[in-house]
């Protein structure tokens, strides 16, 4: 019962001392605020850009374009082939009266031209449509495809794939190393914002000690104000990430720019982005705190 009263009466403490010293507190919670809007901005965009990737990577498809005098047995003999590759995750084949039909059920020009074709006259390709299952590799699986016989052209984009695939992992990697930074940069920030607070308040811990209070005693009222100053400034980000960035998903109907670039779907998304912002705040706040009493007035 004593722990659970001292624990308490710090809390009380703690809490009061925050608005005692409105002034400095509001200075730590702003930058606590600040930093952490950076953060939550940069994870979210880390988060969108990963999941680019991912979408686009599912989305890669290999077409593979058949000679038109293959039969059905060469045809069948490249399926096998196929098989035996061991970046092909699936194929589908699509032979040429199937995409023909395909094209004339999205144009009324397309259904005019095509209609009075025959088997004969259909001057398209069989195709296999082929998905890979590392996409690091899909030059090399498409050179191994355009080895076999019956094959007259492979196509997947090459060229704009890899080097869009080079710039998403750039921006995601660097996206990484910025969001560590405002981690660093936030603890450093709230660090010396606390010691300011707790320098004004000198003469309070020398009391303190004057009395006889062990430095845990001392230590604990700051590492719950730090609690508090914490939690306080992940409001605002909190609310940045739960309402900004579900009005900026439904504004935009979970696409960004383009259709093929979809946005992370809010839920539960933002609710995991939202505990860590508040989780890092509290942190943060807590070590700043710690470090604070404890370096700065070496206690």
């Amino acid at each position: 019962m004593k722990v659970f009263r001292i624990l308490g009466r710090n809390i009380r403490d703690a809490f009061r001392s925050v608005f005692r010293n409105f002034s400095l507190s509001i200075a730590s919670i702003s930058c606590i605020t600040i930093t952490l809007v950076v953060v939550s901005i940069s994870v979210l965009s880390s988060y969108n850009v990963d999941n680019f990737t991912k979408l686009m990577k599912q989305d890669f498809t290999i077409v593979v374009f058949l000679d038109n005098k293959i039969d059905q047995k060469g045809i069948t003999e490249i399926e096998t082939e196929i098989e035996k590759i061991e970046n092909v995750e699936s194929y589908e084949y699509e032979s040429k009266i199937d995409i023909a039909s395909s094209m004339m059920a999205t144009s009324d020009i397309f259904e005019n031209i095509m209609k009075e074709w025959d088997e004969t006259e259909n001057p398209l390709q069989d195709t296999f449509l082929i998905k890979v299952k590392d996409t690091n590799y899909i030059n090399q699986t498409a050179n191994k495809i355009k080895q076999l016989e019956g094959v007259t052209l492979v196509k997947y984009g090459e060229g704009i794939v890899e080097q869009l695939l080079t710039v998403f992992n750039i921006v995601e990697k660097a996206l990484v190393v910025v969001v560590l930074l405002l981690v660093f940069v936030t603890a450093f920030l709230i660090t010396n914002t606390i010691k300011l607070t707790i320098f004004s308040r000198k003469k309070e811990i020398e009391i303190m000690r004057l009395v006889g209070s062990s430095n845990i005693n001392i230590q604990l009222p700051f590492i719950i104000e730090g609690l508090f100053l914490g939690l306080l400034g992940a409001v605002i980000p909190t609310l940045i990430v739960i309402y900004g960035y579900t009005a900026l998903y439904l504004n935009f109907d979970g696409r960004l720019f383009s259709p093929f670039i979809r946005l992370v779907h809010p839920e539960p998304f933002i609710y995991v982005v939202s505990l860590g912002l508040v989780s890092l705040g509290i942190i943060v706040g807590m070590m700043g705190s710690y470090a604070a009493v404890r370096k700065y007035l070496k206690i």
